[in-house]
């Protein structure tokens, strides 16, 4: 049987809009792709977005990357690793090669008939979790942040801006004195804002996230030596050279790992392993996921490297119905990852095709 590759792009309303220094989400906007071989179906998400704002990649470009220059190289099938030293010479374009890198995954690991998060290997079977708020007003803000602590999310992101941070900051310390508390700034602040930032520390934070330049880590490793705050690094690190080199010249504590962003699960993993060899902690992130999606980070956010809770929310906080038939669930502030081979994920091929705004396939 000759390999299919297709894709749905897919659009699901969120049920609360997401707020963040680049604006307001109200739908997720995702190509959702999938491999047909020899009885087996395979699935992967881009995470890029309508819009270039987390990065330079958007839905266009990486449609367009996957057709004109990556699908070629995955007729054979080859393992993830395979397929990115083949591609390694097309500078950028993680999330695209991460699509079809991740989409490599979930067929070996189906095809070995092994779940992905042992297929991954150190899986220590569970992952914790915490939850991403994004901008909210008072009044909505603290009923938000006390109905996650109820279900037991283990730690609190707030997302901030420049000028809200110290609202939103302190209308959440004030009512939660001693929740595990962090901040996301998403690339909003300049060294220039230095006083403002040190200001940051009297909120007793986990650790501040990205709150300088998308690609920067030298004015990083100067904020941190006049913080007491950790410093995470997000949307900077996009490559496991970049970890090492940012943890060279001590410009971070934690690293927030979206495998979008790095180019797949391959890497995902060496950057954790650098994190490891540094002292340093990491985390998953998400990039609002459709339920294909997330199977991908809650199958890495259970890996033994892997030491802080991430954005792997269950599906129920994002969309009242996802395009997959069984949905995480957390207990205790944990996600079992699915048991059976691959991603686990049943998709509701019917819902996903009524969703779909294009569909099509790619030749390979």
């Amino acid at each position: 049987m000759t390999s299919k590759l297709s894709y749905n792009l897919v659009k699901l309303p969120l049920i609360t809009p997401f707020t963040t220094s680049f604006g307001t989400q109200l739908d997720r906007v995702a190509y959702v792709f999938t491999l047909e071989n020899e009885g087996i179906t395979a699935y992967s998400e881009s995470t890029t977005d309508v819009d270039p704002f987390y990065s330079y990649e958007d839905n266009i470009t990486a449609m367009h990357m996957i057709k004109d220059y990556f699908s070629k190289e995955i007729s054979d099938l080859p393992t993830p690793a395979a397929f990115m030293e083949r591609v390694e010479h097309i500078k950028g374009h993680n999330m695209a090669k991460a699509a079809l890198e991740m989409l490599l995954w979930d067929y070996h690991s189906k095809s070995s008939g092994i779940s992905l998060h042992k297929y991954l290997g150190k899986s220590k079977g569970y992952a914790d979790v915490g939850i991403s708020i994004g901008m909210l007003e008072d009044d909505k803000l603290v009923p938000t942040i006390m109905n996650a602590v109820n279900k037991g999310y283990k730690r609190i992101k707030l997302k901030i801006s420049r000028g809200k941070e110290a609202r939103i900051l302190s209308a959440a310390r004030l009512s939660f004195p001693d929740i595990v508390l962090s901040t996301d700034a998403n690339c909003d602040y300049r060294l220039e804002d230095l006083e403002m930032l040190k200001s940051l520390d009297q909120y007793n934070l986990a650790y501040l996230e990205q709150p300088l330049g998308h690609d920067d880590i030298v004015d990083h490793a100067s904020l941190r030596q006049s913080m007491s705050t950790p410093l995470c690094l997000d949307e900077a690190i996009t490559s496991p050279d970049l970890a090492r080199e940012a943890f060279q010249i001590d410009a971070v504590d934690i690293v927030n790992i979206k495998p979008g962003r790095v180019g797949g699960l391959l890497n995902s993993l060496k950057i954790a392993e650098i994190v490891h060899n540094y002292g340093g902690h990491c985390w998953v992130g998400g990039m609002l996921e459709t339920g294909v999606g997330r199977a991908f980070n809650i199958a890495l956010a259970s890996n033994q490297l892997v030491d802080l809770p991430g954005d792997t929310s269950p599906n129920e906080k994002y969309f009242s119905k996802d395009i997959v038939r069984n949905v995480f669930k957390m207990e205790k502030g944990t996600i079992s990852p699915f048991e059976s081979p691959g991603i686990g994920v049943i998709v509701d091929t019917e819902y996903l095709s009524m969703m779909s705004t294009a569909k099509g396939e790619i030749p390979i």
